[in-house]
């Protein structure tokens, strides 16, 4: 979340609130415990997990019920993960907590105010936490210059203005539970974007009908004149291509552009998929993927496919699979965002990127998928 540009941290705003934040320095808050509780138990995290929806528990609360063969539900927003994701300790959460915890027994804590500020001497997290209250600051009402002058009211008067500690402490915490989880996966993706490699597109695999760029970066549907030479790694009925590079152990990431597109698949096939005949997207015929149709149908291609929608249509989707943990997460990369993810995979041979372009359908899919450079965090 970003400081709104046409919503700047007017200067009249810290002179009046100067008598709040006199007993803190430029970045010395700190959440309390209540942050970091857990929905399930209502305790403190123990052995914190995130799920892939990017809501955060404690491992216990949400894996020794659960079973393998049924879908995992995750308890806040209800959204079915199968296979059941294989929840490991975040820890970056865990981290967090740690250093809160130290920085508690470590200093004589002085509450101010209701016991929302304390110090920490850890300036990442610091500035992390002051950044936060700036976006804060940035939604609450403090000059007169507002909404009340622009309806002729009187301007308030610094007093009436001040912002209570109270108020303060709720839309810190309705901003933190929005972002936590936000910068958590943002984190992760910036992760993930170091292993990016360089993706270009089979031509000897392509379907016969579909338009590869010269550079081997692009594909398209469909040119109704072409007729590709038979070859037995072309895929003869569904409009799907391979990457040409493979991969058997480690970790690799690639971005691909869908912008325009209503159609599209995207994900990772081992090196002996059946190419000709009836094909079915699932992971026990080696793929594992994620489709859209009519712009916004939205499936990810476990057994039983997963069905949802999202708020806003990806421009472009960040593929990153770790082989030996067995981790195949589709990401969309403007909006920093998880998709979908299949976890508890089990590779057992070289796997090839894996790209779909749907139906031309009279020029409304007729946008090419394009395999991008990824812009790597500096």
């Amino acid at each position: 979340m970003t400081l709104p540009v046409n919503k700047r941290v007017d200067p009249v705003f810290f002179h009046n609130k100067r008598s709040q934040l006199a007993d803190m320095t430029t970045a010395s808050c700190l959440l309390s415990e209540d942050q970091f509780r857990c929905f399930v138990c209502q305790n403190v995290f123990t052995d914190p997990v995130s799920t892939p929806c990017g809501h955060n528990f404690c491992k216990n609360c949400v894996t020794e019920t659960s079973h393998a063969d049924v879908p995992f539900q995750c308890p806040i927003c209800q959204r079915m993960f199968f296979p059941k994701p294989e929840l490991q300790v975040n820890t970056l959460i865990a981290e967090l907590l740690d250093m809160f915890r130290r920085s508690a027994q470590r200093q004589n804590r002085e509450p101010v105010r209701g016991d929302f500020f304390c110090r920490t001497r850890s300036n990442a997290f610091k500035i992390f936490l002051f950044c936060l209250f700036l976006i804060v600051s940035s939604q609450v009402k403090y000059g007169p210059h507002l909404k009340e002058e622009a309806k002729g009211k009187k301007p308030e008067s610094p007093e009436e203005n001040k912002l209570s500690a109270v108020h303060l402490e709720q839309l810190f915490t309705e901003v933190m539970k929005k972002e936590i989880p936000r910068l958590l996966i943002r984190a992760e993706l910036m992760k993930a974007q170091r292993y990016a490699v360089d993706v270009t597109l089979d031509p000897d695999t392509l379907h016969p009908k579909l338009v590869l760029s010269a550079d081997r970066k692009q594909v398209r549907c469909c040119d109704p004149q072409k007729n590709l030479p038979h070859d037995l790694k072309r895929f003869l009925y569904y409009k799907y291509v391979l990457g040409e590079q493979s991969f058997s152990s480690g970790r690799f990431y690639f971005e691909v552009q869908v912008k325009g597109k209503t159609n599209w698949t995207l994900g990772v096939a081992k090196e002996s998929v059946k190419r000709v005949g009836l094909i079915r997207l699932r992971p026990q015929f080696g793929y594992w993927s994620l489709t859209v149709r009519n712009g916004k149908e939205y499936s990810g291609l476990s057994e039983p496919p997963v069905h949802f929608s999202l708020q806003s249509r990806p421009e472009k989707v960040g593929v990153f699979v770790d082989y030996g943990e067995g981790l195949v997460f589709f990401y969309d990369v403007d909006a920093a965002a998880l998709i979908y993810s299949f976890t508890g995979c089990f590779f057992t041979e070289r796997l090839h990127p894996f790209f779909g372009t749907g139906h031309n359908n009279n020029g409304t899919n007729g946008e090419p998928l394009i395999i991008t450079a990824v812009r790597l965090p500096e």
